[in-house]
């Protein structure tokens, strides 16, 4: 039996040096809200009662940013994660390609394990972008997305 799941991740981009821009310029550094709205798909589970659970997942969506900026806006969202599940430990990491009707891209990874200090609202996990395509052809920085 398949299932699917509906989630809702919110998020701030931060960028910290150099990024890729989709189509259009913008600061070094700064922030975009955005929120990606995602059905989840089980494609795989190892379940040991008692012991641990971990599912391999797709996960499917689009962006919106919440100001109303072109940045993260009106994306599909595709990511590949796994989901895992012993004793302590529950977390979801993987990665993501964010597309814009360009057919501009930008790749970025998740760790929800991986919390923010300094957004103590955003409590669930960090994106890095890691590339992407774009006009600007700038070469790729780091930045984080809290979701």
């Amino acid at each position: 039996m398949t299932f699917v799941k509906t989630a809702l991740f919110a998020g701030v981009l931060v960028a910290f040096g150099p990024t890729v821009v989709l189509g259009q310029s913008t600061e070094k550094k700064g922030t975009a809200p955005y929120v990606t709205h995602f059905i989840f798909r089980p494609l795989m589970t190892i379940d040991v009662a008692e012991l641990g659970k971990a599912t391999t997942l797709e996960a499917v969506g689009t962006t919106q940013n919440m100001k109303g900026e072109k940045m993260l806006d009106k994306m599909s969202a595709r990511c590949a994660a796994l989901n895992v599940a012993s004793g302590d430990k529950k977390y979801i990491d993987g990665a993501c390609v964010l597309a814009d009707s360009d057919g501009d891209k930008i790749f970025s990874t998740f760790d929800t394990r991986d919390l923010d200090k300094s957004q103590p609202k955003m409590d669930c996990g960090t994106h890095i972008i890691t590339g992407g395509t774009g006009s600007t052809r700038e070469s790729p920085g780091v930045s984080h997305l809290l979701v």
